[in-house]
């Protein structure tokens, strides 16, 4: 056997963030590689992802995932090649999804892993579009969302890992409208232009309801919210009776230093009988082939086009967390480690 490396470099959380995380929060440090035991593998991360639910789990909060534990290894979905197994049906070369990422090497049990086909898509796919973000896309729209043939739709955040990917599901599932907003003037284009919304704003370009107002002046169904604020009470300005809600997340909030108050408009929701539902996609794992299937099979026609933001070198995972935070990618933000 190929001799394995002695150590490896991790991110380690080592302070808890007040409002915007800041280097100091965190550290790079090695750590020892060390050959795995019965039943596990050792991988060679190849890439690893940073999401906004991350920023959460720096809190020190009870939430639907634990929070990280200071001075220890941050965590998150990984792909890599696998350089050592004492696992049945794994071996020495197989490309495997698994959650611990931000580190250069990850030993864990095989059963933690997933099989990653390059055949279908690229690896780094396994991190996106075919991935946790495109999981819950695929769940929060057809699923929590309910979506109907000729629906309006709106997504907020549309330029994002599961706001592109929502939008586009959207129209290939016959909605009759969709709506994106993204910060810049260049998403705006790229939602129109290449994943064929029929409309889309800069939501800093004016306030969010009267823009939203102007793209769908028949009223919104379906609002698949990744954004919270401002843009929530919009969509429950625009929704038509019976209208639903994708509670996805609130990334205008997870920074905040102060409670965020809440939708002064959430009495519409009684009258115009509105549902609004919360989703966490863990919940749906059991989804994952026919997702797998679905999308690998729209990615191969066409139908489904995808961007990713490729920061390179584990020394630069902080600075692609905090640019994925601030808006800085288009699609998947993805750290691609150095070999």
């Amino acid at each position: 056997m190929t001799a394995l490396p002695e150590s490896g470099r991790a991110w380690h959380l080592v302070a808890r963030p007040h409002g915007w995380p800041e280097p100091t929060d965190v550290a790079l440090r090695e750590l020892p590689v060390t050959e795995p035991g019965e039943g596990r593998i050792l991988v060679r991360n190849l890439h690893f992802s940073v999401d906004p639910y991350m920023r959460g789990r720096m809190n020190d909060v009870k939430s639907y995932v634990a929070p990280y534990q200071l001075d220890r290894p941050l965590d998150g979905a990984a792909v890599g090649e696998v350089i050592a197994s004492r696992a049945e049906g794994f071996a020495v070369g197989d490309h495997v999804v698994h959650g611990l990422g931000w580190r250069e090497y990850a030993e864990l049990p095989a059963e933690n892993a997933l099989r990653a086909d390059d055949s279908l898509a690229p690896l780094t796919a396994y991190l996106g579009v075919l991935g946790g973000p495109g999981l819950t896309a695929y769940v929060g729209l057809l699923e929590i969302g309910s979506l109907k043939e000729g629906d309006t739709v709106f997504v907020s955040g549309a330029a994002g890992a599961v706001g592109h990917q929502a939008g586009q599901l959207a129209r290939i599932k016959g909605a009759g409208r969709v709506i994106g907003s993204a910060g810049s003037d260049e998403k705006v284009k790229l939602l129109i232009e290449e994943y064929g919304f029929d409309a889309a704003f800069n939501y800093r370009n004016g306030p969010v309801g009267e823009q939203l107002k102007k793209a769908a002046p028949d009223g919104v169904d379906l609002y698949f919210d990744n954004v919270g604020g401002e843009h929530l009470e919009a969509a429950i300005s625009a929704l038509n009776p019976f209208g639903r809600v994708v509670l996805c997340g609130a990334i205008a909030q997870y920074n905040s230093t102060e409670p965020t108050p809440g939708p002064r408009n959430l009495a519409l929701a009684v009258g115009k009988r509105l549902r609004l539902e919360g989703m966490i996609v863990t919940d749906h794992y059991g989804l994952r082939p026919e997702f797998v299937k679905d999308v690998a099979g729209w990615l191969a026609s066409g139908e489904l086009k995808h961007h990713e933001t490729v920061v390179e070198g584990i020394e630069n995972g902080f600075d692609a967390f905090l640019g994925m935070l601030r808006g800085a990618n288009t699609g998947k933000m993805i750290v691609t480690l150095n070999s």
